[in-house]
């Protein structure tokens, strides 16, 4: 008989490649999950793993038992998906995430009415930046992450996802009172091509849009400073040392000596949510959905 956690281990190994990432991905020590393969391999009597460099390889055996297992742990949520539909009723927990602005600007409302409405469940939050929340979907540690792109540069969605969309999230240029362009009704990016940026930081999704959206209007951008929390950005706009894109989602309130402007372009970022296909059908998911749709279309 195989056992299921010793298949999951091995679907980590081979979705992303080394021990110590497995690991990482399913927040056990390397020892645990050498453990758990030497045992798989002593119950099928086959050689699962082999030494290449300083890492391992997955053997042709190890191959072909890793596509098992994803299948078979695919079944295995489809079969816990339909079992909680056919019961109909929201209970249990939701794991999800959202990037911090999303965490600010939705979850206090999503997660109120997911209380009151279905006393039965338990919901688990935290903030992760789209990409580690993709992936934490992705590998079954959360149930749903709400994520974002923007309207000039797609989050690429693995398959075997599912998203519905929240909202559009506006995003204004955010400059100090004093600054020269504050008194306009709207401005261009390439008018910033002297200013220093507050930006999110270095490889974040958000950071890499800004630095490809200004360099596609012709501005090498200069970057002064980095802060993943929009109200850090603000504090720091508000003292003078630069500008920053300031989305509508989570602004508020906006620090004093901060001007809002919109811009020519008419930036946005797309937001919603996503969770796997094969628990397409729990009623929890629907749930959480539907609260964080009523949280979207209060913004504003």
């Amino acid at each position: 008989m195989l056992n299921l956690e010793r298949l999951r281990t091995l679907d980590a190994l081979a979705r992303h490649g080394s021990v110590s990432a497995a690991a990482d991905a399913l927040h056990v020590t390397t020892s645990a999950v050498s453990q758990q393969l030497g045992k798989l391999e002593r119950e099928i009597n086959q050689q699962l793993l082999a030494k290449n460099g300083r890492g391992v390889r997955l053997t042709d055996a190890g191959r072909l038992l890793a596509e098992h297992a994803a299948r078979i742990l695919s079944q295995v949520e489809l079969a816990e998906s339909d079992l909680e539909a056919h019961r109909g009723q929201v209970v249990g927990e939701l794991r999800l995430s959202a990037f911090p602005t999303a965490a600010r600007g939705l979850f206090p409302v999503a997660l109120r009415e997911l209380r009151a409405e279905h006393p039965g469940l338990r919901v688990r939050s935290s903030e992760l930046e789209p990409e580690q929340g993709i992936a934490a979907v992705v590998r079954g540690d959360l149930d749903l992450a709400v994520v974002l792109d923007w309207y000039n540069k797609p989050m690429p969605v693995p398959d075997g996802l599912v998203k519905a969309p929240l909202l559009d999230d506006p995003a204004e240029v955010a400059m100090p009172a004093g600054h020269r362009l504050a008194h306009r009704d709207e401005v261009d990016l390439a008018e910033f091509a002297e200013d220093e940026w507050i930006t999110w930081g270095a490889g974040e999704f958000c950071h890499e849009w800004l630095m490809f959206t200004l360099r596609s209007r012709g501005v090498e951008p200069i970057v002064g400073h980095r802060a993943g929390e929009t109200h850090t950005q603000l504090q720091l706009v508000a003292s003078g040392l630069g500008v920053c894109i300031a989305p509508l989602l989570g602004r508020h309130p906006v620090p004093e000596g901060v001007v809002l402007v919109p811009l020519t372009q008419r930036v946005r970022r797309h937001v919603y949510v996503i969770w796997r296909a094969d628990a397409d059908r729990r009623p929890s998911i629907r749930a959480a959905v539907d609260a964080l749709r009523t949280a979207a279309r209060k913004v504003g």
